[in-house]
């Protein structure tokens, strides 16, 4: 696990890691705009596969999508005139809509008939999106159960001693992008779109 500290001067070194590691398929702890999160490839099985590992989550438990921008989102949701208003008004933000999954699209760790997916506002992110046009997944950098974390040194410390997995090498991330301890915040709001109205399973970091 390579744990980089990310400063003004090494970013746009770290963003063209970053780049080359989740196009290995690798597993990153990634800042965003509400806690670590861990990142990878939603469109590489094996990436998802060895996060979901590396999470001790139940594969039968979906994890949230990050998408580039509103024409990203509706390659893989249904996505109505009104929903888009909506998006339009907390996208880039700290609100994961769920919407009806779109016929047979290629993505992995989702749920079988819906996706909940979010355009994090955080500039890391954003920039590793320029140059990297695929969806990333956007579950928190912890193991499954414990507490979500803005603080890097508890993030870390939940997975440097836990044991290794037979699939990809280890149960640890492969990257970690230290930006120190982010500002406090509550992990993102989730509202459900699938229905007629709108409904929040979650409430968050942003009032609806």
């Amino acid at each position: 696990m390579e744990v980089l500290k990310v400063n003004q001067k090494n970013f746009k070194k770290i963003i063209n890691k970053a780049i080359k590691s989740v196009k290995r398929g690798e597993v990153i702890v990634f800042p965003t705009d509400t806690v670590y999160g861990l990142i990878a490839d939603a469109t590489n099985k094996k990436a998802v596969k060895k996060l979901f590992k590396i999470k001790k989550r139940a594969i039968s438990k979906a994890v949230p999508i990050f998408v580039k921008d509103i024409k990203m989102a509706k390659k893989f949701a249904n996505i109505s005139k009104k929903q888009e208003e909506f998006l339009k008004k907390v996208w880039p933000g700290k609100v994961t809509a769920i919407f009806r999954k779109k016929g047979k699209i290629k993505l992995f760790g989702t749920a079988p008939d819906t996706i909940a997916l979010r355009i994090p506002k955080y500039k890391l992110i954003q920039d590793l999106f320029k140059k990297l046009n695929c969806p990333l997944t956007g579950t928190s950098a912890n193991i499954s159960g414990r507490p979500a974390s803005a603080r890097i040194e508890e993030v870390v410390s939940q997975f440097k001693n836990q044991p290794p997995t037979t699939f990809g090498g280890g149960g640890l991330p492969d990257l970690v992008l230290d930006s120190g301890n982010l500002k406090k915040a509550l992990p993102s709001t989730i509202v459900d779109l699938t229905k007629r109205k709108p409904k929040i399973l979650r409430k968050g970091a942003f009032k609806i």
